[in-house]
């Protein structure tokens, strides 16, 4: 793959339209990619990544879509990026736009447009490009097809994160192995042991659920057999619970089973018992009831005696009762008739009282006349009432006049007293505006020197730590180097004691007639004895994993140092020896000076809004003012209308209204009259009415008295009864002859006479003996019950258990077969000696590949002196797979690449990121990677590392490879020759290129 142009406009922090021309930078072979911090250098390699996979790297993925725009661009500018490349022998270009909120092109406000690709292929024949797909899925499976690989991918191979590397020489096997999973795509290996550790649980719990399921069984046949049955003491899974559950069962069925039998003859017994008491109780009980009904009868039959003369008092007063209901519908009439004359003839007293006396004697006919005469007069008052509401309509309008005028007064007032003082006013806020401006221009300048003052400051505190941390680094080394020094002598000496008396360990373990492990005698006359203070082969080994520990915690301790320095290194390139008191004092009065001129900036905002308020209040009342003087103009013309109006009005109405104070008061006083009047009327004739109907009921109830037997309508009144009283009364009537009745039919029957004759029944003791027997039976039906539910439960828990054990059966064979080889692949078995897992397993033979690549390097760089090897020992922990060594040629000795410096940390870690991205390329498919960026701090190397790093990444360019170094350090600038730099502004950042 080589990169041959790269046009940007309107992404990340370029505002406009900027244009690489690869092919120019590429001639040089190494080539400079720089400017200052925040300026856009990861830009420029986001928009490539961004062109090829519609994505930009890494953890900058949350900046997509809209995002991604300048915001240094203009609202008509589109975001848009065009890569122009070579791969696998094509000539493409990618052009991608990410979803754009522009102005709508009608009306106001803004609308998003949908994201948009092109892919187009030169044609070498034709002499054009032509047009591929517009599909973001193709685009995106077609560009992933030609380079093999993914987006992570290549960001890890094309564009090197140094930093990185650096970082993953000196991780532990689980960060390794995350980066090496992302990079060789091995998450199929760790979803098989996922898969196998999901298996091996699953058929654990199904395993245990059948034991628990089969002793819960057990306990429940142990509870239905009654305690007969016992069960041995045996957990879930382990051996011989099954027999053991299955043998307790046969002996609790048969138990159960002559339990049954037994029970059942002793229940056959007690219903014969039972139902012999029943018939002896039946009898007496009967006899005992024929009894209690006779002398029932008899009671029954005198009481009826003595009540005989209220009988017949209640026929007679029956029959008076059944005379007077043919009176009944007069007496109703009458009654109607009387209570409507009572109210009619109060309505009418009630409406003589409001009528003066002149009306007193008159009858209904005088009063309807006196109310029509009323009426009539007050037809004529019609006029007038109108002529007085139009009287009140100019009154009111003639006030509403004058406040109108006294306002318009005031208003104008107002307005000449506010218009007098505009031009003071206004130019007051112009020079707020003028200072404020000035101030803000400051702050702004102020801006651009605090991030830089206040970075300065931060390196200059980390410097002064750093420096007091490598202090106590170096200390700790020292104290290291001297505990393993005497932890090597001490292991040393311990190992030459051992040897000077290993005769007599060996002669401990010879036996008569079995050879010599060193010559081969079968006979031993004189074996060799340990002597006080001999030395075995456990304390020699005590004391080399004591050296061991020290070597250790001796390399880790350099390692810090190493790491110490190189941030001390850093932090000095960054802050220089300016002290940092000094620095803090620069950034406190600086930040003074921003926070001053901020906070006379902030006036501007309030200052314009002001202005504008005041201007825009200037029209108000200028035009208020106009209006006020029109509005005035206007009212003499209306006033004087209104005024000669009311003087007619006035003189109308004082010969309408008489006496009364208003036309509305005389209306209102003939209204009322004419209303009583009216009323009086005809309550009068009303009780004239119901007085005539009164008299003809009172005839017709007193014939009707007389047609019924009764002397007087007040006796036929006293002679009805009420409905509950006459139902009451018939009600005993009734209940009298039937009680006489059952008497009679009871004394009349033969059993219950002959039952009468025999002595008193004693039901008591044939029902005590009855429930001595019903008591029986239901203990022998328990009992039976009992002993049949056990024979059904043991029978059914017995099946189940059976038919749990051979279904259990194949599923503990199934766990232990998967569950070996989930420990196995998880590196937990003992099977599996270095505790390697599946997925460590893969990547340790990808890691071993990458470090047989990177030393082909790594040798180059360091002149033969180190070489990367990959380590199956176990790390962490118990684990083993993933370590990484590095041999130095110089001491023979091999080590962890943690305890590299901070040089030889850059060297290991740039040969290992180039043999990776050999590795990842093959296992791609290996294409060829023509155009490569190494992105890197280089602040802290020396001048003599800068140059060996140098000539390592020239000697890159060799079969026409093109190498682009990433970085903001100035010497780098004066030793490249081909660079591209990206210079920021306040409008945004922009490129400027320059060849060999």
């Amino acid at each position: 793959m080589r990169l041959h142009r790269l046009d940007i406009t309107a992404f990340g922090p370029f505002g406009g339209s900027q244009s690489v021309d690869f092919d120019e930078l590429s001639a040089a072979g190494l080539f400079l990619l720089h400017g200052p911090t925040g300026a856009g250098k990861t830009s420029v390699l986001d928009s490539v990544c961004y062109a090829l996979y519609g994505a930009v790297p890494g953890a900058r993925q949350s900046g997509q879509g809209m995002n991604l725009r300048s915001d240094h661009a203009s609202a008509t500018t589109r975001t848009e990026v065009t890569l122009e490349l070579t791969v696998a022998g094509r000539r493409l270009e990618v052009t991608r736009q990410p979803p754009w909120e522009r102005p709508k092109l009608r009306g106001k406000g803004t609308t998003v447009d949908k994201a948009q690709s092109w892919l187009r292929e030169y044609d070498t024949a034709a002499g054009a490009w032509k047009d591929l797909s517009r599909s973001h899925q193709e685009i995106g499976e077609e560009i992933t097809q030609l380079l093999g690989m993914s987006r992570e991918q290549f960001c890890q191979v094309v564009l090197l994160p140094q930093g990185d590397f650096a970082r993953f020489l000196r991780a532990d096997a689980e960060a390794r192995g995350k980066l090496l999973g992302r990079l060789f795509d091995t998450h199929r290996f760790a979803e098989v042991e996922k898969r196998l550790a999901e298996r091996r649980r699953a058929a654990e719990a199904q395993v245990r659920e059948g034991d628990a399921a089969l002793l819960a069984d057990a306990h429940r046949m142990q509870q239905a057999a009654g305690g007969v049955m016992e069960l041995p003491e045996l957990a879930p899974g382990e051996p011989g619970l099954a027999e053991a559950v299955i043998s307790a069962a046969a002996v609790a069925r048969s138990t159960a089973r002559e339990q049954l039998t037994i029970a059942h003859c002793r229940l056959t017994a007690a219903e014969s018992a039972q139902a012999a008491a029943e018939r002896a109780l039946g009898d007496v009980r009967e006899v005992a009831r024929l009894q209690r009904r006779f002398t029932e009868a008899r009671e029954r039959a005198a009481r009826l005696e003595e009540g005989a003369d209220a009988y017949r008092e209640a026929q007679a007063r029956m029959e008076r009762a059944r005379k007077a209901e043919a009176v009944a519908p007069a007496l109703e009439l009458r009654e109607a008739a009387d209570a409507e004359h009572r109210r009619a003839a109060a309505a009418e007293a009630r409406a003589r009282t409001v009528l003066p006396e002149t009306f007193a004697g008159a009858g209904a006919a005088g009063l309807a006349a006196a109310a029509r005469r009323t009426a009539e007069e007050l037809g004529g008052l019609e006029s007038a009432r109108r002529a007085e509401q139009r009287l009140a309509e100019l009154v009111a309008e003639r006030a509403d006049l004058d406040r109108r005028e006294r306002a318009d007064e005031d208003v104008l007032q107002e307005a000449e007293a506010w218009l007098a003082g505009w031009v003071t006013t206004r130019s007051a806020l112009q020079t707020r505006i003028e200072t404020a401006q000035e101030a803000a221009t400051r702050a702004e300048q102020f801006a651009v020197q605090r991030e830089p003052a206040q970075r300065r400051l931060g390196a200059a505190r980390q410097r002064d730590q750093f420096a007091r941390d490598t202090e106590k680094a170096h200390a700790r080394v020292l104290a290291s180097r001297e505990r393993a020094t005497e932890a090597r002598a001490h292991w040393l000496d311990l190992k030459e004691q051992r040897l000077n008396g290993i005769a007599a360990e060996l002669a401990a373990n010879l036996t008569d007639g079995e050879p010599c492990a060193v010559c081969g005698a079968t006979e031993h006359p004189a074996p060799a004895r340990k002597v006080a203070g001999h030395v075995d082969r456990e304390a020699e080994e005590r004391a080399l994993a004591a050296y061991q520990r020290a070597d250790e915690q001796r390399t880790e301790d350099e390692r810090r140092l190493g790491v110490v320095r190189e941030a001390l290194a850093a932090a000095t390139a960054e802050a220089g020896d300016t002290p940092t008191d000094r620095l803090a004092e620069e950034v406190q009065e600086l930040e003074r000076q921003y926070t001053q001129a901020r906070g006379a900036a902030s006036e501007l905002h309030p200052a314009s809004e002001e202005l504008r308020r005041t201007e825009h209040e200037h029209e108000q009342r200028t035009a208020v003012r106009q209006e006020a003087a029109v509005r005035a103009a206007s009212r003499v013309g209306h006033r004087e209308r209104l005024d000669s109006e009311r003087a007619g009005l006035e003189e109308e109405l004082a010969q309408a209204r008489g006496a009364a104070d208003s036309v509305a008061a005389r209306a209102a006083q003939l209204e009322r009259r004419v209303a009583l009047l009216t009323e009086a009327a005809d309550t009068a004739r009303v009780a004239e009415d119901t007085a005539q109907r009164l008299k003809d009921a009172d005839a017709r109830l007193a014939d009707a008295a007389f047609r019924a037997g009764f002397d007087t309508p007040q006796a036929a009144a006293a002679a009805l009864l009420d409905d509950a009283a006459h139902r009451e009364l018939q009600h005993r009537l009734d209940a009298r002859q039937s009680e006489e009745a059952a008497v009679r039919a009871v004394l009349a029957e033969a059993d219950t006479a002959a039952a009468a004759q025999q002595p008193a029944a004693e039901p008591a003791a044939a029902e005590r003996a009855a429930a001595v027997a019903a008591r029986g039976l239901r203990d022998a039906a328990s009992a039976r019950d009992a002993a049949a539910g056990r024979c059904s439960d043991l029978d059914r828990l017995s099946a189940r258990s059976a038919a749990g054990v051979r279904r259990l059966a194949p599923l503990r064979e199934e766990y232990d077969r998967v569950a070996r080889l989930a420990s196995l692949t998880a590196g937990t078995s003992a099977e599996n000696e270095r505790k390697m897992r599946l997925e460590s397993y893969v990547l340790a033979a990808r890691l071993e590949q990458v470090a047989a690549a990177a030393t082909v390097r790594l040798q180059r760089m360091s002149s033969g002196r180190y070489t990367l090897v990959h380590s199956d020992d176990r790390a962490g922990r118990g684990r083993s797979g993933l370590g990484l060594h590095v041999v130095d040629a110089w001491t023979g000795r091999e080590r962890d690449t943690a305890t590299l410096s901070g040089g030889e940390t850059f060297f290991a870690s740039l040969a290992l990121a180039l043999g990776l991205a050999d590795v990842v390329t093959d296992e791609a498919g290996g294409g060829r990677l023509d155009t490569l960026f190494i992105d890197e701090g280089f602040g802290s190397l020396d001048d003599q590392t800068l140059d060996e790093v140098l000539d390592v990444l020239d000697s890159l360019r060799e079969r026409d490879r093109s190498v682009g170094i990433v970085s903001h350090v100035a010497d780098l600038r004066r030793r490249i020759h081909a660079q591209l730099e990206v210079v920021k502004g306040r409008s945004g950042s922009v490129v400027r290129q320059r060849g060999q």
